[in-house]
């Protein structure tokens, strides 16, 4: 070949040029960007979502429609929308159930658990529903009130105080195994008050008899009476 070929086939051949690198334009616009809403508005739990439907016994039963009730977002507060009358539903197993969501730390679970319990608790005839069921009720609430989430505690606390309110000295047969946990959190200044105002509730609610339990499980305990 001669010199003349070899510099026509070289003036010819393609040259590799390498790809420009990605303009800042390319990026999709708001990619990798945080909006003031997010930090607003925190995304919730999607109860359907396949990686979060057996996170927990509550969070499944929820998902499956399990819980007569949905949380409906208000613009200044949240509320439940029952399926039906509250006054219409069984409370086994609702209220075990309800009792053992007071555990969750997430939304909308948190909100459901402990709405839902207050509410079903408010009926006319709680008493009498609650009574057949109640060593399983105070046996779930015992598991909010050992939690180590101080959220958690305290939703377990108010579940007592309110179910204390409704079925009133029956409950003194339970309060021994769930005043530990109490007499736990008393030493934590955070919860001081709330524990206080909540034995002072139980004694109220659970008349004479409370007392002496109370104070066999917190001796420094003071009574309302005194």
């Amino acid at each position: 070949m001669s010199a003349s070929s070899r510099g026509q086939s070289r003036s010819t051949a393609p040259r590799s040029k390498s790809s420009p690198a990605p303009s800042a334009s390319a990026t999709p616009a708001g990619a990798g960007h945080v909006r003031p809403s997010d930090k607003l508005n925190p995304k919730t739990i999607d109860p359907f979502a396949e990686t979060q439907r057996s996170s927990s016994a509550f969070a499944a039963i929820y998902s499956k429609g399990g819980i007569p009730c949905r949380l409906v977002h208000g613009s200044v507060k949240h509320k439940l929308q029952w399926e039906r009358s509250p006054e219409m539903i069984p409370f086994d197993p609702l209220l075990i159930t309800l009792a053992e969501g007071l555990k969750e730390t997430r939304h909308p679970y948190t909100f459901v658990s402990q709405e839902g319990f207050k509410e079903l608790l408010m009926v006319p005839s709680a008493a009498d529903k609650a009574l057949p069921i109640l060593p399983k009720v105070a046996a779930a609430l015992k598991g909010a009130l050992v939690h180590a989430d101080g959220g958690v505690f305290e939703r377990g606390l108010n579940g007592l105080v309110q179910l204390s309110a409704v079925v009133g000295p029956a409950l003194n047969t339970h309060l021994k195994n769930l005043l530990t946990s109490l007499s736990k959190r008393l030493m934590d200044r955070k919860y001081k008050d709330g524990v206080t105002s909540a034995l002072q509730k139980l004694e109220q609610y659970g008349g004479k008899e409370s007392l002496g339990i109370i104070k066999s499980k917190i001796p420094t305990y003071c009574s309302i009476y005194s």
